[in-house]
């Protein structure tokens, strides 16, 4: 389970990568090993076109790779999972 303050800079990461800002989510995400920054991490790539890496990070991540054309409902589930309302 995350911490508040790292849930809370998960939640920005998903805030970002809504906006397609993966540069910035990926600042956040990288240096962390959680199961759900390991997804986001997986959706930062998907955003940047690096699809073998996106499918690393959601192998990591416990998750099926859903495909590139899915990112915009991951960003939502994503966001449902973090309890996030932006």
């Amino acid at each position: 389970m995350e911490t508040p303050e790292r849930a809370d800079a998960l939640s920005r990461a998903v805030d970002l990568l809504a906006a397609g800002s993966w540069q910035q989510a990926h600042e956040i995400v990288q240096n962390e090993i959680s199961e759900m920054s390991s997804w986001l991490h997986g959706i930062v790539h998907i955003l940047e076109g690096d699809l073998d890496n996106a499918r690393y990070w959601y192998r990591r991540a416990d998750r099926t790779f859903p495909g590139a054309e899915a990112v915009d409902a991951e960003i939502a589930a994503a966001r449902r999972a973090l309890g996030s309302a932006g």
